[in-house]
């Protein structure tokens, strides 16, 4: 089955800043061949649910290796069964809403 997912992991008890973690997530992401597109705070992820779900299993296992003894994940997942969608297709879809709603005649 295919999933989109979007995904946060939250090291805690480590330094202020988190972006090693971050990428050392993202390699192991790009390592699984997933497709992911990185925001400003989390991971877009696209890809089967085994494959998914074995990638934030190792991006824990990566996590705490680098010496984060606590981690907090939010993962949030999509799935559809009546047809294909990518993660571009998600927002290209409500892009062609604003675009559609910015040419709207406005009343005047």
């Amino acid at each position: 089955m295919k999933v989109v997912a979007d995904l946060c992991v939250i090291p805690l008890g480590t330094d202020i800043s988190l972006s090693p973690y971050v990428a050392a997530c993202h390699r192991v992401l790009s390592e699984a061949g997933l497709k992911t597109a990185l925001h400003a705070y989390g991971t877009n992820i696209e890809g089967e649910w085994d494959d998914v779900m074995a990638a934030v299993k190792r991006c824990h296992e990566v996590v705490h290796a680098m010496g984060a003894p606590r981690i907090s994940t939010v993962l949030k997942l999509g799935t559809r069964t009546d047809r294909e969608q990518s993660m571009e297709d998600k927002v290209r879809s409500v892009m062609d809403k604003l675009e559609m709603a910015e040419q709207a005649p406005t009343e005047g």
